[in-house]
């Protein structure tokens, strides 16, 4: 799997440093620079090709939008990977939270109707069992 984002990096790199180059040669373009210009553009052509090529190979691979949204701001995609796990995680511990005061409360509930219907109580532990759960 790694060499197929390899092959990937390869290209773009190449990709990159190509429209770099293209970008001098624009910038300072004299008559004279035209058969390097043609022979950049082709080989951007060529580069977007190989990342043609690249992309069929990672079609199963799946990104958020939210993390080329960091990308666009300048920031590091790990970063959205990190606060996405940063939110499930006190997600997790609220709903953990939650858990726990309804097993509270049940058990209360339990108790207290015990007190206030003792018959019906000792119906529905004989159902649900005597202990309730704590």
């Amino acid at each position: 799997m790694a060499e197929r984002f390899d092959n990937l990096e390869e290209h773009l790199e190449k990709f990159v440093e190509n429209i770099r180059q293209l970008g001098i040669i624009v910038s300072d373009f004299q008559p004279s620079s035209q058969t390097g210009l043609n022979q950049k553009l082709n080989y951007m052509i060529t580069g977007l090709q190989d990342i043609e090529k690249c992309r069929q190979q990672l079609h199963d691979i799946n990104v958020p939008l939210e993390a080329f949204e960091y990308i666009d701001q300048g920031r590091n995609p790990q970063l959205y990977t990190k606060e996405c796990l940063e939110r499930a995680l006190a997600k997790n511990e609220q709903v953990k939270g939650k858990i726990d005061t309804m097993t509270k409360f049940k058990s209360l509930l339990i108790s207290e109707l015990g007190k206030v219907f003792p018959e019906e109580m000792a119906r529905y532990k004989a159902i649900h069992g005597d202990d309730p759960p704590s």
